[in-house]
């Protein structure tokens, strides 16, 4: 064998099962077909302290553009909720050098412009070929992105809701001062069918602006045009000059499928792992248990289902409470969203706490608290839309 263990993608979720797996004794070949680290960039460039906690990371500020404050959620009548709490715009190629560094001293052999062309059984492990050669392999770590063209030919489905992918497009601006907030604005509505437009300022006179749509094809150019033109009117400006586009895809809401086979795990966004905290945790349980089917010797989908486990335990419910709310929004008017916003208007939703199921209760008494006869728009769900 050349390898314990083939990771496949340098994501987040992919070095960090890299990392954990290296660090426990493994030979371990992390292959990504970008020609450096960050080249290109990932858009997926800001996260919130709370989420990044669930890694047990520290946050480190060489990697950080940007501290913010935290985030409103805006409705189409221009209601708000502000969620109060750390957040970081990123530098993202530093902030991956930063943790493939890790991959590295831990002892992963990280190898970057490489292309896995294919990936074959054999008696006692797998041959990965690729665009520099063949490498064997005990185990195959999967992390390729949302359109994983290996875990196709391993005959995986490791997204369920596949249609549900969140497609995005994300612009860096420039205009006077569009960079000095200390709050992300997240809009909801019909103009940004199933999930949000953003704003997310990165100091100065820098920030981003970002289109996320369900079930309107991959191309949303067409809806992000129209929502430059209406954050240029909320905000005053004549003229924002684009610095750059970048296009992509969140399974924020896709629901994680098929994780394991024999000698297989899938993981990140390849396996609808949304966000950049989320996804390094799963790497990290990932490579664990990686780790221990190669020190046992037992590479078996059964012995491989203990990381399917522990991503149960601290993700499921989560997830789908999440996946149920995303549709709700999804198939609701402008009108019923505008009711739901009403409802957490002066609130002070810093104190929800517990399980995302106690967390759920929490916002339920709310509910009821403040306008019960809102919860009448959660009727959503069940329009066939």
């Amino acid at each position: 064998m050349d390898a314990d263990i083939i990771v496949i993608g340098a994501s987040p979720a992919g070095v960090m099962a890299a990392r954990n797996a290296s660090a426990q004794g493994c030979k371990v070949i992390l292959l990504d077909k970008k020609v450096d680290v960050g080249v290109p960039t990932h858009p997926a460039n800001t996260f919130f302290k709370g989420m990044f906690n669930r890694t047990g990371e520290e946050v480190d500020q060489s990697y950080v553009i940007k501290n913010l404050k935290g985030a409103y959620i805006i409705a189409p009548s221009g209601k708000n909720v502000i969620f109060e709490g750390d957040a970081y715009f990123l530098d993202r190629k530093k902030f991956d050098e930063f943790y493939v560094k890790q991959a590295k001293d831990a002892g992963a052999d990280v190898r970057f412009g490489i292309e896995v062309l294919n990936v074959l059984r054999t008696d006692d492990g797998f041959i990965v070929s690729t665009s520099k050669g063949k490498i064997k392999c005990k185990l195959v770590i999967v992390s390729d992105g949302i359109n994983s063209r290996i875990a196709a030919l391993l005959g995986m489905k490791p997204i369920k809701h596949n249609q549900d992918i969140a497609w995005s497009l994300e612009a860096e601006i420039e205009a006077e001062g569009i960079g000095e907030p200390d709050y992300f604005e997240y809009y909801v509505g019909n103009h940004a069918p199933g999930w949000k437009s953003t704003y997310s300022p990165c100091g100065g006179n820098r920030a981003t602006l970002g289109m996320y749509v369900r079930r309107h094809g991959t191309d949303v150019s067409d809806f992000f045009d129209a929502w430059l033109e209406k954050f240029k009117e909320l905000k005053g400006l004549d003229d924002v000059k684009i610095i750059s586009k970048s296009t992509g895809g969140d399974p924020i809401v896709a629901i994680p499928g098929d994780l394991v086979a024999d000698g297989v795990m899938i993981v990140g966004g390849s396996a609808a792992q949304s966000g950049i905290g989320y996804g390094m945790h799963a790497g990290q349980m990932c490579g664990d248990v990686a780790a221990d089917a190669i020190s046992k010797d037992n590479t078996s989908k059964k012995f491989l289902s203990e990381y399917r486990k522990r991503w149960n335990t601290a993700y499921r419910a989560e997830y789908y409470l999440g996946r149920f709310a995303m549709e709700a929004l999804r198939k609701m008017t402008d009108k019923e969203i505008d009711g739901m916003m009403e409802v957490f208007e002066g609130e002070d939703l810093k104190v929800l706490s517990g399980s995302p199921f106690n967390q759920a209760l929490q916002v339920s008494r709310m509910i009821l608290k403040n306008n019960p006869s809102s919860i009448l728009s959660y009727r959503a769900i069940f329009r066939n839309k």
